[in-house]
């Protein structure tokens, strides 16, 4: 594994970064998308760059979880079935990314994550009550494992697909399902890091800063989504939505388009 040495501005700049996104993580997810690039303009390697990007994000999902659990938000008994399927379906994920081609995903992936944007832009009242259940537990579970196996196969959008899935199948309130969404993020990224730790591309010292920095801001998102609930998490999913798709696709097509214009 290639070794980096970076200057301690390097570092700040990376803390400061994390911190950033473990904010809006907690609130939205979409945390990577501020991550990555950073990781990859520093000059580590796109494979380091996904599993210390998985590092340090799992920092925050623990953050933002463990805020919600002790505030009583998620009765972790009451979902252990969603945990553990979400678990299952993250190692399912991440042992088929590395068997099977995923263009298709990546082409379809900006069209998904627009449509979830487009539904809470288009529902004004989505998740400002507690709605009607679905699904039976199970059901729910096995749903939820489909969302984890794509955390493992792929990643982006993750936490938006878990809320949606709360708010939607299991009737409740957007701030509601958000801490739920994130302890499930959590338990979907442990899978997904061990395999990378396996295959040696997680960078520690990286990591491990701006995992501090994930767990700091991450505690000011959890707190604003108590506080401030389905007024600030409707908007920042909108956005981020917006802003995942639009950079999916730019990652798309713009070879594509310099081909054309060359």
């Amino acid at each position: 594994m290639e070794l980096f040495t970076f200057t301690p501005e390097v570092y700040v700049l990376l803390f400061t970064v994390a911190s950033i996104a473990g904010f809006i993580d907690a609130i939205a997810g979409g945390g990577g998308l501020i991550v990555m690039p950073i990781l990859l303009a520093v000059g580590i390697s796109p494979t380091q760059v996904l599993g210390t990007n998985k590092l340090q994000s799992m920092g925050g999902a623990f953050s933002a979880s463990l805020y919600f659990v002790r505030r009583r938000i998620v009765n972790l008994k009451e979902q252990r079935q969603p945990i553990l399927f979400a678990f299952i379906g993250s190692i399912l994920g991440a042992i088929v990314i590395q068997r099977v081609e995923s263009s298709f995903l990546k082409m379809m992936l900006p069209v998904l994550i627009v449509s979830v944007g487009l539904y809470f832009m288009l529902t004004p009242t989505i998740g400002k009550t507690n709605g009607v259940r679905r699904l039976t537990m199970l059901s729910f579970a096995l749903a939820m494992g489909g969302v984890g196996f794509y955390d493992g196969f792929f990643g982006p959008g993750t936490g938006s697909f878990y809320a949606l899935g709360y708010v939607l199948l299991y009737g409740l309130n957007l701030a509601t399902a958000t801490a739920h969404a994130k302890v499930l993020n959590f338990t979907s990224n442990i899978s997904a890091l061990v395999f990378f730790i396996i295959g040696g591309n997680v960078l520690w010292d990286v990591g491990s800063i701006m995992l501090i920095g994930q767990i700091i801001g991450a505690r000011f998102g959890a707190n604003m989504v108590l506080s401030k609930g389905q007024q600030l998490i409707r908007p920042m999913i909108i956005i981020m939505s917006l802003i995942m798709s639009s950079k999916l696709m730019y990652d798309n097509f713009s070879s594509t388009f310099a081909t054309w214009f060359n």
